[in-house]
């Protein structure tokens, strides 16, 4: 008998493009583990024009070394139609000229024989499915992820599957759309938010106006004993808590898993937050930080291209 030898399986590639870079990674099926080597990260303007904007992203993809799946995996901020690859940006400040493109082409065009199928999928349902594969949420059959930077991301899991209908999520399964204090979420949880109140609280204490001050400059004011910067944070992520309290329990989530540039805060953005959680009898329910920050939109973006039948 002749012995024969398995195959290992062919590593996927994925993109995760964002709204001043795309990262590029092969991931290993067997390990969910981004191949170190070949992950890469380059600058991508979103007020460019479309070609430009495609240009990046394929020559991101194409720095890949060859040798991996057909099929990639790519993790996109919306709005987008992600079941035909068809940007629907108009009046989001970012990524205009990607409205009504067909990225899939483009970036099939552009990558010639190296990219049959492209599977799109929502950036924070990519950070969700990789945090359930291989971080903090595995092991919880529904689970809530939060990607918090420019503004909220959120993705409710239910057994690794991102859920976007129905009465147990927000409107499309998305945070942002909803309302609290009687303004729009991302008029208070964004950095335009805290960035905004800080420096209303500033000019209500008569301090001199700190104008160039971002997230990351305010986190570290904040740390330091700054009581506007301190209220700042406090202030929005107990208004977080508060709007996402209900739908913790409308969707039976075991927990919560939080990434994103301001989970860098994390010890201005957890106490805040359950806080707020409190408030809503809702304080039982773990908020934890996700074990693979950076990583976990790689391997979510991998397992959507393994996973999800094929797409356009």
């Amino acid at each position: 008998m002749t012995a024969t030898t398995a195959r290992s399986p062919v590593p996927i590639p994925v993109l995760d493009v964002g709204g001043t870079h795309v990262t590029a990674a092969l991931v290993d099926p067997s390990t969910s583990v981004p191949l170190p080597a070949t992950v890469a990260r380059r600058p991508l303007r979103s007020d460019a024009a479309a070609d430009d904007i495609l240009d990046a992203m394929a020559l991101a993809a194409s720095a890949l070394p060859p040798g991996h799946s057909l099929s990639w995996g790519v993790a996109m901020p919306g709005p987008f139609d992600y079941a035909t690859g068809v940007g629907r940006f108009t009046g989001m400040g970012k990524f205009e000229s990607l409205s009504g493109v067909d990225v899939g082409a483009g970036l099939r065009k552009r990558l010639g024989g190296r990219a049959e199928r492209l599977r799109f999928l929502n950036d924070a349902d990519a950070f969700a499915i990789g945090e359930y594969r291989a971080g903090a949420a595995a092991g919880h059959r529904r689970v809530i992820g939060l990607t918090l930077g420019t503004g909220v991301g959120s993705s409710f899991l239910s057994a690794g599957r991102p859920v976007h209908t129905g009465p147990s999520v927000p409107p499309s399964g998305h945070l942002h759309r909803l309302t609290v204090h009687g303004r729009p979420l991302e008029d208070t949880v964004s950095r335009r938010g805290i960035r905004t109140l800080y420096a209303t609280l500033r000019a209500a204490a008569r301090d001199q106006p700190l104008p160039h001050l971002d997230v990351h400059d305010i986190a570290a004011r904040a740390r330091t004993g700054d009581a506007a910067a301190t209220e700042a944070f406090r202030y929005a992520f107990d208004a977080l808590g508060r709007a996402l309290g209900p739908w913790i329990d409308r969707f039976e989530a075991a927990a919560v898993v939080i990434g994103g540039s301001m989970a860098q805060s994390w010890q201005l953005v957890h106490p805040a937050l359950t806080t707020g959680l409190a408030s809503t009898a809702r304080s039982d329910v773990p908020v934890l930080p996700a074990l693979q920050p950076a990583e976990a939109p790689l391997i979510g973006a991998a397992h959507w291209a393994q996973d999800t039948p094929d797409a356009p």
